[in-house]
């Protein structure tokens, strides 16, 4: 199950930190992760679509200083990704309250995909048990709040098109992130420029 139940941490609270990709920016509740903002240019940037997607403007929040130890140990790991490194986001609480069953299941099964290991929309909605509904798959990932964390950007289109993403920067973010866990989409160079002719 993606929710984490008998979990509790502090007041709900956000955070935008800076990573190898730009800036990013978290919020979680009293249960776990609630939301995830991919790379934007600016700390102003991430903290403003961070706020508009969470639906929450106000101020009271807790902000990073007063966050629970697994969200520092997050932004550490998040910042790690960033650079390239093999992160396992599979036990990081996710707080999904309010999100339909048939979400729950493709979110749950994304998050069983490895580091660097795709799959498509197809495969995804077949290994969550709903073959055969790969357009309303699409439909949940691109409604994913926790981007990386349920790796939405390792779901391709079929024929290993490169399909669609919600973050910012599109399907630029997402071949990004792709590229930084190794995966390469497209043919192999040919043998002359494999040697540097």
């Amino acid at each position: 199950m993606v929710i984490e139940s008998g979990v509790s941490f502090p007041r709900p609270g956000h955070a935008v930190f800076g990573t190898a990709l730009g800036y990013m920016a978290l919020a979680w509740s009293g249960r776990g992760l609630t939301r995830v903002c991919l790379p934007e240019k600016t700390q102003a940037a991430a903290e403003r679509r961070l706020l508009r997607l969470a639906g929450e403007p106000d101020a009271e929040r807790a902000g990073a200083a007063d966050a629970p130890d697994w969200i520092a140990t997050l932004i550490g790991d998040i910042r790690r990704y960033a650079e390239g490194v093999d992160v396992d986001f599979s036990s990081v609480p996710v707080d999904l309250a309010g999100v339909d069953r048939f979400r729950l299941d493709i979110y749950a099964a994304a998050r069983r995909l490895g580091y660097g290991e795709t799959t498509t929309y197809g495969g995804l909605a077949e290994s969550s048990g709903h073959k055969g509904m790969f357009r309303e798959t699409g439909a949940a990932l691109g409604a994913n709040p926790v981007p990386l964390v349920v790796p939405c950007h390792r779901i391709l289109a079929a024929g290993g098109k490169i399909g669609g993403f919600s973050a910012t920067g599109g399907s630029a973010t997402k071949e990004k992130m792709l590229e930084l866990e190794g995966v390469r989409r497209g043919p192999p160079p040919d043998q002359q420029a494999s040697f540097g002719f």
